[in-house]
């Protein structure tokens, strides 16, 4: 989640379609890693849907700010 994170500010300090497409890739990779978790047992099924909620909630705002912006 942290390569998440980190691509999601690079994509902030300058939002470019390829930038954000690797955000999409690395979500999709932490959406992955916690869904994996789920499943093994390591999370709930409820802390790893919330774990995923903020994630995109993170990103739709981020977006919905640079496309205003």
């Amino acid at each position: 989640m942290k390569k998440y994170f980190t691509a999601l500010d690079t994509y902030v300090a300058e939002p470019t379609p390829e930038l954000k497409q690797e955000v999409l890739l690395k979500m999709s990779a932490a959406y992955s890693k916690i869904d994996k978790a789920v499943k093994r047992g390591v999370l709930h099924e409820n802390n790893g849907a919330r774990k995923k909620s903020r994630l995109a909630k993170r990103l739709s705002a981020i977006a919905q700010t640079a496309a205003e912006g």
